[in-house]
Formats: structure tokens, C-alpha cells, sequence
């Protein structure tokens, strides 16, 4: 499995291994986030935001290693996977302790995981293909397939939708009302609208060796992390300007000249990911395949991604799902994607469909104002295509909430970091909002999905992308590069799209 995910050598050097001297310890940062998060059970969530936080309190079996491939990380080693495909044998770290001071076992792993399978999207995603998961003994959990499946350690190693390990008398909780996990930091206090404070685990067992991306050790040099939602883009930037945090998150890239005289340092994040429009194949008006084909066609990339993103220093209009350089990269079906739109294609596309003139709602959110300003341009050239467009422009909390809601949208956008794993992607699952489901797109996941070479993969997931072209059920817009701000005294942070916090620690402090 770990070749099945090599990425570009300019993504893995987001993640670079660190030469490690062993810092002070001490100090409390804050942390700017884009706001506040709708849950800390990042079970229940696949956005970034739940994920950055919540990696510091919860763990999973296996992460992410500073190339992107898998690594264990409550798991004690890699699994011992059967000849078929179909059993993963799990051996479990030992001596590793929740927050509460109990020991973690087999048998929290396994409620843990079946709760993941019932609360989670990318849980669900896994769940149609385990037929059975298993305590061998104390230490030793058995995960048994109904056919082979490539995706499964990726889906156990993300930290979104993730499946993290809790106590087995809290994993029947739904909603979470104890925060209790392995990580090393545990949450002290969480103030609506105004912080989340973390504080050291000093019950932590590390892994050995030095930190490789997610994985490897993980020190405790901080006393405290805040988290500080600051929902307001302008305000981010102010703050990072004035060293008012120690680290600032999302932030416009049209500030890094303002950022860069001020009293933090800014930090590119290339590539970062691509922004994309989900559309709500359940209901409404993109239930219909010819609606999704006119959106695909009036879009105009070039225009949206400079009105966002301004220069071309951070954007790139690619229309490929993965960048040139990863195994993924393909071309195949982007020949739908048209830089500046086709206006008169999208106006006859909407007439055969019989557009009467609903509108088209789209959700978005100012807390990503980048998310915003396309918003905007996809709306002129949605409405000079014959659509009427309203704008529902809401707090990300509201966002991540309303979209698991059919009947509220037509339209969400987001964004996403280029996952080392096409399946860890939220649209491939028919479960994430957006509910895509068609027998196409079964057929050629499924294929794609079985198959374990990385090479065979990669020609089997051009068929992937042909069909998301096809049936148009997001819409990718380009890629870009993110910018955060970083402190000077704050070291030991490698840039990462969910930036953790863990082996930081404050120089002179």
C-alpha cells in the first residue's frame, strides 16, 4: 500500500522530514482559525477545519508520512494483508492511554471503527465493503473484506470523517459529549465563538524515532494550543500583521505584500488543492443530468480563479482533477472544461432541458473569501446562460451544516488539498452531500478500487475522471496555492494542509 500513493516531489516537500534537536518546553500559542467548528467528533465532519483541530485530541490507526504515504500510527505496524485481499490483520500499539487515564484495547478499536461505519461518510464508504471486523485478542484487531480494496488504509488515515479510536463506553454516543481521546493534547475548555483551549496530555505515548508528516514522534513542547475562530478574512489578516497570533490560518492571497511587512512571516502552501462546486444530484434542479451539463459549460475558470486569486503566482486554470506530476494526472474528458466558458452551449443546454426559470441556489460563505468572489463571477455567467442565481452566503458553521440538507441547495463550494488517494475524495462516496450515485460511476470506482497496482490504478482512474466529466456532478475549478502566517519565534511547524501543532515549540521562549 505505501506505493500506492507517491505524489509529486513539490507536494511532499510540504511535509519534509525535520532534523530534530530536542527544544524547551513551555508556552501557550494561539492559533487563527476561519471559525468556529461545528462539532469536535470528527467522525461527524468532513471539514478541515473539525480536522485541525481535532488531530490533536483523537488518532487513528494508520497517517499520513511526509511523501503521503501510509504509516501507523495506533497501529503498531503496517497489517498483515491476506494473499486474496480480503483480511487485515492489526496489531495495536501497546501502553497507549486515553485521556481519562484508561488503557486503549481491542475493544475500543472495534466500537470505535463500527462507529465510524455508522456515523461517518467515509466510514459508510468502507462499510459497504467489510463484511466483518474482529478483536483477535487484547491487542489485535482483524478487519475482513467482501472483496479487495485498495482505498482502506487511506480511508482509516484520514483525519476528516476520520476513525479515530475512543474509549469503547463513549463510542455509542451520538452526538459526542466526551472528547476523550489518545492524542497529545487533550481539550480544557471550549468557548462558543471564542476559543478552544488544548492542553499537554502528560499521559502521551509518542512513537519513536523522528516526525515524518502525520506520523512519527510527536512532542509535547507546548503547554497550550488556543484555537480562535476569526471568521472575518480582513481580520485574519490585521491579526497576522499585528503578531496578535502565532499562527494564522487561510488567509487571501492577495495580503501575503501586507503580511510580509508585518510583524509575522507569511507561508506558501504550492500546491495547495483546488475549489470546487458540488452540485446536489439528490434534489432540485441539478438532479437533473442536463442542468449539471449547462452549469459545466457556462462556467468560466479563468475569470473565477483571477477574481479570487488575482495573480497567476497563485492559480493555475487545470481542469485536470490531479496536477501534472502526480500519478493521478490525466486529461481524459477535460475537454468539457472550457477556460472561459461557453455561453451559447449552456443557453441551449438549458432550453432542451426545459429550465422554467427556478432558481439556482448557491451556498457559499465569506469565511473562505475566495469561495465568495467565485460565487460572484459564476453567477454573471450563469445568469447571462439563461439561469436566474440566488447567493446564499452564510457563516462555514451554517455552510457544513445546511449542505447535509437536500432540500436547501442546488450549489455548495468548498475546497480540498489534492488527496494522495482519489477515493478520500468527499464526491466519491454516495453518501457525502452532493449524494452522487449512478451506475457508471459504481462500475468504474469499483474497478478501480480493486485493484492494488499503482500503475493499473492510474490507467483505471482516467476512467474515474471520464465519468465525473461525463455526469457532471461537481465541478472543479482550477488549482491554487493557499497562504498562511507564521510567527517568528514559532518553530518546529512544517507546512501541511491541515497544519498541526504537535513538535512546535516557541524559540526563546
Amino acid at each position: 500500500m505505501k506505493r500506492l500513493l507517491q505524489v509529486v516531489a513539490s507536494l511532499a516537500a510540504l511535509l519534509p522530514a525535520l532534523a530534530w534537536a530536542e527544544p524547551q518546553k513551555g508556552g501557550v500559542i494561539d492559533v487563527a482559525t476561519i471559525g468556529e467548528p461545528p462539532t469536535l467528533d470528527p467522525m461527524a465532519s468532513t471539514a478541515d477545519l473539525v480536522g485541525i483541530i481535532t488531530q490533536h485530541i483523537y488518532e487513528t490507526l494508520y497517517t499520513f508520512d511526509s511523501k503521503w504515504g501510509i504509516t501507523p500510527l495506533l497501529a503498531a505496524d503496517m497489517p498483515k494483508i491476506s494473499p486474496d485481499g480480503l483480511t487485515y490483520t492489526i496489531a495495536l500499539r501497546t501502553g497507549v492511554k486515553f485521556h481519562d487515564g484508561s488503557d486503549m484495547n481491542s475493544a475500543d478499536v472495534l466500537a470505535s471503527l463500527n462507529r465510524w461505519m455508522k456515523v461517518a461518510t467515509r466510514g459508510k464508504q468502507a462499510a459497504e465493503v467489510i463484511s466483518a471486523i474482529d478483536a483477535v485478542d487484547d491487542d489485535t484487531v482483524k478487519i475482513t473484506l467482501k472483496k479487495p480494496y485498495a482505498p482502506l488504509l487511506s480511508l482509516l488515515s484520514l483525519n476528516n470523517a476520520a476513525a479515530i479510536i475512543i474509549p469503547s463506553e463513549n463510542a455509542g454516543e451520538d452526538p459526542l459529549t466526551k472528547f476523550i481521546g489518545t492524542g497529545p493534547y487533550m481539550l480544557k475548555e471550549r468557548k462558543p465563538d471564542q476559543f478552544i483551549q488544548l492542553t499537554r496530555f502528560d499521559g502521551y505515548k509518542s512513537r519513536g524515532g523522528e516526525p515524518n508528516g502525520y506520523g512519527g514522534a510527536r512532542k509535547q513542547y507546548l503547554d497550550e494550543i488556543r484555537f480562535v475562530p476569526v471568521p472575518d478574512a480582513n481580520t485574519r489578516v490585521e491579526g497576522a500583521v499585528a503578531g496578535q497570533f502565532a499562527y494564522v490560518d487561510s488567509l487571501p492571497v492577495e495580503s501575503y505584500d501586507k503580511v510580509s511587512a508585518g510583524k509575522t512571516k507569511p507561508l506558501i502552501l504550492k500546491p495547495f488543492g483546488w475549489p470546487v462546486f458540488v452540485m446536489n444530484t439528490k434534489q432540485g434542479l441539478n438532479s437533473d443530468i442536463r442542468i449539471r451539463r449547462a452549469i459545466q459549460a457556462a462556467l468560466a475558470p479563468s475569470d473565477m480563479l483571477l477574481a479570487a486569486f488575482g495573480s497567476k503566482d497563485f492559480f493555475a486554470v487545470d481542469g485536470a482533477m490531479y496536477p501534472e506530476g502526480f500519478i493521478w494526472h490525466s486529461d481524459v474528458g477535460t475537454e468539457a472544461y472550457k477556460p472561459d466558458g461557453d455561453t451559447e452551449k449552456a443557453a441551449a443546454l438549458l432550453k432542451d432541458a426545459g429550465y422554467d426559470g427556478k432558481p439556482l441556489r448557491i451556498l457559499t460563505s465569506r469565511q473562505y473569501e475566495f469561495h465568495y468572489k467565485m460565487a460572484q463571477v459564476a453567477q454573471a455567467y450563469l445568469e447571462q446562460a439563461g439561469f436566474k442565481v440566488e447567493l446564499d452566503v452564510v457563516e462555514w458553521a451554517t455552510l457544513t451544516k445546511n449542505r447535509t440538507d437536500p432540500a436547501l441547495w442546488d450549489i455548495y463550494i468548498t475546497h480540498s488539498p489534492f488527496l494522495a488517494e482519489p477515493s478520500l475524495n468527499g464526491f466519491m462516496s454516495d453518501n457525502t452531500p452532493g449524494w452522487w450515485s449512478s451506475e457508471a460511476k459504481h462500475k468504474v470506482l469499483d474497478a478501480f478500487n480493486s485493484e492494488s497496482d499503482p500503475a493499473k490504478r492510474a490507467k483505471l482512474y482516467e476512467d474515474v475522471q471520464k465519468v465525473i466529466y461525463d455526469e457532471a456532478p461537481i465541478y472543479k475549478v482550477g488549482d491554487f496555492n493557499a497562504l498562511a502566517a507564521e510567527a517568528p519565534n514559532l518553530k518546529g511547524v512544517t507546512p501541511a494542509p491541515w497544519p498541526y501543532f504537535w513538535n512546535a515549540y516557541l524559540d526563546g521562549k
